[in-house]
């Protein structure tokens, strides 16, 4: 993702929620920042049309591809 341009803003989460999140965080070594960014646009994305994230349809897709057959048998 190309650098963009940051802007700062104060909110309150559930501090249950915001533990879990740090500990995520630290976790994987990356910024309590980056995950907020992570999650405000899955978050958007998510919302987009009420549609399915790409993502999710394109692994969905490659499912099917390889198991439908199976799918079919199962749903019988």
């Amino acid at each position: 993702m190309a650098s963009q341009a940051r802007e700062k803003f104060a909110t309150q989460v559930n501090s249950e929620i915001l533990s879990t999140v740090r500990n995520l965080a630290q976790s994987e070594g990356r910024q309590l920042q980056a995950l907020v960014d992570e999650a405000l646009a899955d978050l958007i994305e998510k919302r987009k049309q009420g549609k399915p994230r790409a993502k999710v349809m394109a692994a969905y897709h490659a499912s099917h591809e390889n198991f439908g057959t199976l799918y079919k048998k199962l749903a019988e």
